[in-house]
């Protein structure tokens, strides 16, 4: 398993796992398939060159099978944090820890970046394989918004908020 950054020439690759993501998980996301598959691969690949956003990649052999980014904000007061957002790992290598080196990749890259202090990142409450993932890479519950998400007309999931101190 080979984790590295992706760059605007895996536009395509990431593309297809970020939609199947999107497709598969609708819960788990706040973008939806519907948004996202109309998007041309140009503003997939403009992902690649926004500073201060850092996407890996987890590959076996040649295959993209793990997304985790990394995103610092951009406003003076906030700048000292950061968070993990679009996490996936394809269905069939769950459970390889490929998740977990891609968080903690991401959270290697964190503690590079000067006066960043703090990563968060959110999880729908009843994800409790992804919320133990996270809880095992350091991070903590600090709140859980009711109602954060809503799907159709009357179905909504809870989000816990997670943050770990660098």
């Amino acid at each position: 398993m080979k984790i590295r950054l992706l760059h605007e020439c895996d536009a395509e690759v990431y593309r297809v796992i970020r939609l199947e993501a999107l497709k598969n998980h609708p819960e788990a996301f706040s973008s939806s398939y519907e948004q996202e598959h109309v998007r041309p691969i140009e503003q997939f690949r403009e992902r690649f060159r926004n500073e201060g956003a850092y996407t890996f990649g987890a590959f076996d052999h040649e295959a993209l099978v793990g997304i985790v980014t990394l995103v610092r904000e951009s406003h003076d007061k906030l700048r000292h944090r950061a968070n993990i957002v679009g996490m996936y790992v394809k269905s069939e290598k769950r459970g390889q820890g490929i998740g977990k080196l891609l968080v903690n990749t991401a959270l290697h890259r964190a503690r590079q970046i000067e006066g960043l202090e703090q990563v968060y990142l959110s999880v729908i409450s009843s994800n409790v394989s992804a919320k133990k993932l996270y809880l095992t890479c350091g991070f903590q519950v600090f709140g859980t918004e009711k109602n954060a998400l809503k799907l159709g007309e009357n179905n909504y999931f809870d989000e816990d908020h997670m943050v770990i101190f660098l």
